[in-house]
């Protein structure tokens, strides 16, 4: 097992890692930046570095100071938590060649698995099932018309080696092709500092699924059942549910079997989430692998009780997967509202936080790293919180988080509260009547 990891993150991601390490008898050291030098993982890690000023690229994403701070705390391992560098092969080839490991798949698979092209290639080839689209990388607007006119509108482009909702962009009709093809092809330029688009057809009013998967390196792996993010604004996820409310138990088993089909094919290794998207017929489509710890995690742990983060640190310290799929059931449902520091019209309000409630109670769980008297930066995400609830139906965990919400005080700032107390009380939410266009067309009008 390791003895010393750097935590390459910040906020409640980076306390997160910090509290796993300590229940396993891990020493940490936190990178941050001058901006969160007051917060709560700096205060409570055996060992913090400041890397950088406030910018994020002049810190948490400054590969070279981090690995500075590997060096001088002689840390063994890496934890890169969510964001930042935590999907990027050349950070985790420098971790390589400092000889410390990086918690997260192997560095081939994390480069194949970067190209969302490549790898959809790789699985249509055995049987998975995937969405209709162009073979390779689309070149200019005039290609994207001849192929949209072959798959039919609507159509979809997206950037080849990002995430994140960047880079994509829907078509309706032909005469939109080329603005949309431009600002596309220039967005996942910027975003990712590689301009490959590809197209696929666009699925109308889909639900997005995930399959969370661990797997060691002896070829042993097991699913965690799936989470639910069909709630999503601008393709950025708001509200995580699991089980998913749209799936049959006989869909349920076909989807998880896929997911690990998927994990023995490109021999992955680690944590890791297999996403999918579902049409109106249940028909269901692979969309990409996340080779990281995702924001939505607790979901998973609070429905079956196992330790994700725990679980990745030991799987990158090369322990054999001691959880056999027998060992895995759904034990609770649960729910995640993602708390952003954010005005109705979800635009990011930093500030001071004045005064601070969190909401507790049976099933009840808060991940978080603001407190009262901090100041939330405008220099990174806007998300402060995260509130899980768990219960024994669906109806049970709506009502408890309808508590937890109206528990939860947050003075000095902007939230999202209020929304989420309006969308988890609407009758199309509670009725399942919503796809991952929901909230962009009825709240943000």
């Amino acid at each position: 097992m390791f003895k010393k990891i750097l935590v390459a993150n910040r906020g409640e991601i980076a306390l997160r890692v910090i509290r796993a390490c300590k229940e396993l008898g891990i020493k940490t050291v936190v990178v941050y930046s001058y901006e969160d030098r007051e917060s709560i993982p700096v205060k409570i890690s055996d060992e913090k570095i400041c890397i950088g000023p406030s910018s994020s690229d002049k810190s948490y994403l400054n590969i070279v100071a981090i690995a500075e701070a590997v060096l001088q705390t002689n840390a063994d391992a890496v934890h890169p938590g969510y964001g930042f560098l935590s999907e990027n092969p050349s950070f985790a080839g420098v971790c390589r060649d400092l000889d410390v490991t990086f918690i997260g798949p192997p560095i081939p698979v994390m480069k194949h698995l970067s190209n969302k092209l490549e790898v959809k290639k790789q699985l249509k080839k055995t049987n998975i099932p995937t969405i209709l689209g162009s073979d390779g990388i689309v070149q200019s607007a005039g290609e994207a018309k001849e192929i949209a006119e072959k798959i039919g509108y609507p159509v979809l482009l997206k950037a080849v080696w990002g995430g994140g909702g960047r880079g994509l962009r829907v078509i309706r009709e032909e005469e939109n092709i080329e603005n949309a093809f431009l600002a596309a092809h220039e967005e996942a330029r910027v975003s990712f500092g590689k301009a490959d688009i590809y197209m696929e057809k666009f699925i109308e009013h889909p639900k997005h699924v995930e399959v969370q998967i661990l797997a060691d390196k002896f070829g042993n792996a097991i699913h965690l059942f799936e989470r639910d993010c069909t709630l999503q604004r601008r393709h950025q996820k708001l509200l995580e549910e699991s089980p998913s409310p749209f799936l049959s138990e006989e869909k349920r088993k076909e989807i998880l079997d896929i997911a690990l089909k998927i994990v023995r094919i490109l021999n992955y290794e680690n944590v890791g989430t297999i996403e999918f998207l579902l049409d109106e017929q249940e028909n269901f489509y692979f969309i990409e692998v996340n080779t990281r710890i995702q924001v939505e995690h607790p979901v998973t742990e609070t429905c079956t009780g196992i330790d994700i983060m725990k679980e990745q640190i030991k799987l990158a310290a090369g322990e054999k997967l001691n959880i056999s799929q027998e060992d895995v059931s759904l034990k609770f449902h649960s729910m995640e509202c993602r708390i952003n520091a954010e005005d109705e019209r979800f635009v990011p309000s930093p500030g001071k936080i004045e005064k601070l409630f969190i909401p507790g109670g049976p099933g009840v769980r808060v991940d978080t790293a603001i407190y009262s008297g901090c100041t939330v930066t405008p220099y990174y995400d806007s998300l402060i919180a995260k509130l899980i609830v768990r219960g024994n139906t669906r109806n049970e965990i709506i009502e408890r988080m309808k508590r937890a919400l109206d528990e939860f005080i947050v003075e000095g700032i902007k939230t999202n509260i209020q929304f989420f107390k309006k969308l988890i009380s609407n009758n199309r939410f509670k009725n399942k009547d919503y796809d991952t266009n929901y909230i962009d067309r009825n709240f943000l009008k």
